[in-house]
């Protein structure tokens, strides 16, 4: 049975499971990036003239460029939602795409009545990037602390 105008979401998996690869895939190059340059800088201890302030704002740029990675993805979501004429314009497209990723869902956006398992895809999806970089930040919280406090002693 398929009351109304509720399509089956066949179409929904199609669409969101490959974004959420493409989106983790993405994710974890961009942090795989972001950790080479993490490396790259605190290998460098003979330049780390204030090594807490050092370690500080190398925290404070990793999660800078964590939140701009997720905005890509976020993005990527938008789009499909316009390609699919699931939302009406790009700024509804991108803040119900931020909204489900983060879980927030307060917005009053709301997807067309067919593609509304996408959104909730999409919300998975975020726990899946959120998890990814909270780990990942904290494997640079890891790196950073201790060369903060080695020139210290």
């Amino acid at each position: 049975m398929n009351p109304g105008n509720v399509a089956p979401w066949s179409a929904d998996w199609a669409w969101g499971l490959p974004l959420i690869v493409l989106t983790v895939v993405l994710h974890a190059y961009g942090l795989g990036l972001l950790n080479n340059e993490v490396t790259t800088r605190l290998s460098n201890k003979e330049r780390l003239r204030h090594p807490v302030s050092v370690s500080t704002f190398l925290v404070g740029g990793t999660a800078l460029s964590a939140t701009m990675l997720h905005g890509i993805e976020g993005l990527m979501w938008a789009v499909a939602y316009r390609f699919l004429g699931a939302l009406p314009d790009h700024k509804s497209a991108m803040l119900y795409s931020l909204s489900a990723m983060t879980s927030y869902g307060h917005a009053d956006v709301f997807l067309a009545p067919h593609w509304r398992m996408m959104g909730a895809l999409e919300s998975l999806n975020g726990w899946i990037l959120f998890g990814l970089t909270t780990a990942f930040l904290f494997t640079v919280i890891q790196k950073a602390w201790p060369h903060a406090h080695e020139r210290q002693k």
